[in-house]
């Protein structure tokens, strides 16, 4: 039979904007990246979706927002701002998602409209999605108001929801149209939300950068205890390298197996699901990163002296590296080590597991021994009693 082969390239391109104050006057950033994309003689529409913990912190944003979005020519807000709720659980939240779709629907945002998200990772994620979604794809500003979303997920070009227990499995590849990290939300984070935020740093570094690593250590307890302007360099430097991978990897869309940013997540997954999301997604990578470093020291890919290194830093992060989950279970395999099948599943293919090889250096793995994972258990559970 005839056969007729289709082949082409969609070029995306994006910009991540690093500022202070982004709503305030005198601020261009947000202004000028919207004057760039107006039509003369036609309002586009913007709909701005705010995390109510953000709202809670910074309780004159709304009213910032309606006079900066007002200044812009060529623009204008489809709706008041729409406030939702934050954290892990909107994204097992389905009405939630429909509500956004329905909102999106109702002020009539196409697609020469920007839907604005402005809130943690959980919330860029929900709000990613009902926009990538509606219309076949809406276009999305994000605004990330975490060290995690700022450094990490909100720079990147995935979204999605949680479905039936399982972190993500509904979503796209949708890059935004810009990304804007404003510094100041920081400031106002609780502190496990800062120091959590971290462990992606620390992730990208052991996989990508010693040298970023090294300054890691150097700066732990600065970090810890709430320094901004080593924070903004944090976000900065680990952003860059999320940035470069995307772009560098030739697998933006991860049609692969391979996944180096996932170090540390096949656990974390699992444990942040079997806590029912009580623990941080920082929190639960730095446990797992201390998981995957102690085994891989065990395995002898690793030597021991830096594996202890890693879980020192973490440790001075204030971060946890121990979580009794990890634990056999009346001498039955730890829950958690039943998350990788489910690792596996979630990246399609055969199972791929990024250990660490040096610091800065990944490598990737097909099979996990439970013993020796097992063992790893044991000293991570021994550290965290001697603590």
């Amino acid at each position: 039979m005839p056969q007729i082969q289709q082949s082409f390239s969609v070029n995306f391109t994006y910009g991540v904007f690093f500022t202070q104050h982004l709503f305030d006057l005198s601020n261009p950033h947000l202004k000028d990246f919207l004057l760039a994309q107006a039509s003369p003689g036609y309002k586009k529409k913007l709909l701005v979706i705010v995390d109510n913990g953000v709202i809670s912190k910074h309780s004159s944003l709304a009213e910032q927002i309606d006079l900066y979005c007002a200044a812009i020519e060529g623009y204008q807000l489809a709706a008041p701002v729409m406030v939702i709720p934050g954290g892990e659980a909107v994204k097992n939240d389905e009405p939630l998602f429909y509500q956004l779709v329905d909102a999106i629907d109702k002020y009539a945002i196409d697609r020469h409209s920007f839907v604005l998200a402005i809130g943690g990772g959980a919330v860029l994620d929900l709000v990613g999605f009902a926009a990538a979604v509606s219309h076949r794809g809406v276009r999305h500003i994000r605004i990330p108001t975490t060290v995690l979303s700022q450094n990490d997920s909100g720079v990147g070009v995935k979204n999605g929801i949680n479905y039936k227990g399982k972190k993500n499995f509904l979503g796209t590849f949708a890059p935004p149209a810009a990304v804007f990290n404003d510094s100041h939300f920081l400031t106002t984070l609780d502190p496990l939300d800062w120091r959590a935020g971290i462990a992606e740093a620390i992730k990208v570094a052991l996989i990508k950068d010693a040298a970023f690593f090294e300054w890691l250590e150097v700066n732990a307890f600065a970090l810890a205890a709430g320094d901004l302007p080593a924070m903004e360099e944090l976000v900065y430097r680990c952003a860059a390298l999320h940035m470069a991978h995307i772009g560098g990897a030739g697998d933006p869309f991860e049609s692969g197996s391979s996944r180096p940013l996932d170090f540390g997540h096949w656990s974390a997954h699992k444990l942040e699901q079997l806590t029912g999301f009580a623990l941080r997604h920082g929190e639960a990578v730095s446990i797992g990163m201390a998981l995957d470093s102690v085994y891989a020291s065990l395995l002898g890919m690793l030597d021991e002296a830096s594996a202890n290194r890693i879980v020192d830093v973490l440790e001075q992060l204030q971060l946890p590296v121990y979580h009794p989950l990890l634990e056999m279970q009346d001498g039955m395999p730890s829950p958690v080590v039943k998350g990788l099948q489910e690792f596996r599943e979630h990246l399609g293919g055969r199972l791929t597991i990024c250990l660490l090889k040096a610091i800065g250096q990944g490598a990737e793995v097909h099979e996990m021994d439970h013993v020796l994972l097992n063992q790893a258990v044991e000293k991570l559970k021994n550290r965290y009693a001697n603590s």
